[in-house]
């Protein structure tokens, strides 16, 4: 306990900086703002952010892509309520009984326990992260080769059986990833795969030029063809202190809430999402009366808004300990240390323990700043809710497009991105979710190199992932995920959670 609390300080004494502290408010003031604006989405915009953090220092562009993703979870629940549309895909839930209350003139009242849950819920979740990082940091250091390629296995799979929509559309856009990992030059032999004689592509799709290309570009041109149709229900949302009444009826969702956001968010593909659905669905099976769910039910704000924020900063955990993302947005946070030439896995606690403490300590300062902005500032993003969409995008196209070409001067790359954002575009149109295709990317050349070395270290002998213990642990749990999904009962209960969300 010593040992972690003098870490704990070590991690606030690197995040409390000056500089840290404005680009932590500068992450969740525009994770607020793109979690109020329905459309965007985290991915989407630390995607677009990731050529600005290249002249920051490593913990402050962390910090603030960090702030991005938790801070949309907040905003996310503003434009549900107020709007009925949700700014994040983890408030498609609140729009429930957010929205009847907003309808009932209890919106202030929504909005804050909605803000006073997450508070709570990211407290309780950065302190999760801290006293198990230890422990499985250790543990990871006694991952070989053949235990990581394992383990990239099993996180490949869990993503695919928790991804949204078809189960074969999740496989082929996995598979597709893994494909683009290869394109460019081989470690080993020093011989150009896949590149087609063009130089750029010697060393391979650039991350940005991918991530932003499927995200950000596609999610852009997507989003102009809708119809706009939003209406602000109201402009005053009342007294935004819940009463006794309802802090009597939300502690104990917001608690439950919490569990399962903590206990979710680490899965593979699932996070917030998830999180967020289970915890309403635990709420209206737990209520002395189901019926008052859908009309206004404030459990029904409580427990989602809080499992969605323990889900999003829980998800740091595979990423912090093993160096694996469980989900897009944090493929993306691996290609932001790669950036700066830090390897992600539990070597970044003991080689940059400031940068390793120091984000965990920010989510902490992160989530007490956006009480203040979301609460006081209410106003303010009501008044952002009515600016019409297409005056933002094609500002927005013009950051991508000046973002990708500054990483390295090249325009083809510019050119590859539009073709990514293409390639999105018809990924929407075709209902396939291209987050497994971003881990696929991340994690194949990854995988390569990982069963290149165990193959290496075993004199070629394949069964070396079955005898040693771990790695056989690993693939046995990746063989019982595709056995349970099998079964009709999963399957059912897996295609009605995602026709809910």
């Amino acid at each position: 306990m010593t040992e972690l609390l003098a870490q704990l300080t070590q991690g606030f004494e690197a995040a409390a900086s000056l500089g840290n502290l404005g680009y932590c408010l500068v992450g969740v003031t525009l994770g607020t703002l793109i979690g109020v604006l329905p459309g965007i989405g985290p991915v989407a915009t630390i995607a677009m952010l990731l050529p600005a953090t290249y002249g920051l220092p490593p913990l402050s562009a962390l910090i603030m892509l960090a702030g991005i993703y938790y801070g949309a979870q907040y905003g996310g629940s503003t434009s549900a309520i107020l709007v009925n549309l949700p700014g994040e895909s983890s408030s498609v839930i609140t729009c429930i009984d957010g929205y009847a209350m907003a309808r009932r003139g209890r919106a202030g009242a929504a909005l804050g326990i909605a803000a006073l849950g997450s508070f709570f819920a990211g407290t309780v979740a950065t302190l999760v992260i801290a006293v198990l990082a230890a422990p499985l940091s250790e543990l990871a250091l006694k991952f070989g080769p053949a235990e990581y390629f394992s383990l990239m296995i099993l996180g490949l799979i869990a993503a695919i059986v928790l991804a949204k929509g078809s189960l074969i559309k999740a496989i082929a856009m996995t598979t597709l990833g893994l494909l683009l990992g290869l394109v460019g030059t081989d470690v080993n032999s020093g011989v150009e795969r896949f590149s087609f004689g063009i130089p750029e592509l010697s060393d391979g799709f650039g991350f940005v030029v991918v991530s932003m290309g499927l995200f950000g570009i596609a999610e852009i041109v997507h989003n102009l063809e809708k119809h706009e149709t939003r209406q602000v229900f109201t402009s005053h949302v009342g007294k935004l202190l819940p009463g006794r009444e309802d802090f009597r009826r939300s502690w104990k969702p917001v608690l439950r809430g919490t569990f399962l956001g903590s206990l979710l968010g680490v899965l593979p593909g699932g996070g917030a999402v998830l999180s967020s659905f289970a915890a309403y669905s635990l709420e209206k099976k737990l209520a002395d009366d189901p019926s008052r769910f859908g009309k206004g039910a404030i459990e029904g704000v409580a427990a989602p808004e809080s499992a969605n924020n323990a889900g999003a900063q829980t998800s740091f955990i595979p990423l912090l300990t093993l160096g694996i993302p469980p989900n897009a947005v944090m493929a993306l946070m691996v290609g932001a240390m790669m950036i700066h030439g830090i390897v992600p896995g539990p070597q970044v606690m003991t080689e940059r323990p400031e940068l390793f403490w120091g984000l965990i300590a920010s989510m902490w300062i992160g989530n007490a700043l956006l009480v203040l902005l979301n609460l006081p500032l209410i106003g303010l993003w009501v008044r952002l809710l009515k600016v019409p969409y297409r005056l933002l995008y094609p500002a927005i196209l013009l950051f991508c497009c000046v973002g990708i070409y500054s990483v390295n001067q090249s325009a083809l790359e510019v050119a590859f991105a539009v073709g990514f954002g293409v390639l999105g575009y018809l990924f929407i149109k075709l209902d396939c979710e291209p987050a497994p295709l971003l881990l696929g990317f991340v994690l194949g050349p990854l995988m390569e190199e990982n069963l290149r070395r165990a193959m290496l270290l075993a004199r070629g002998d394949a069964t070396v992932f079955l005898t040693r213990p771990l790695s056989a642990a690993l693939l046995s749990l990746a063989a019982l995920l595709i056995v349970v999904l099998v079964l009709p009962t999963v399957r059912k209960t897996r295609d009605v959670a995602f026709q809910e969300n």
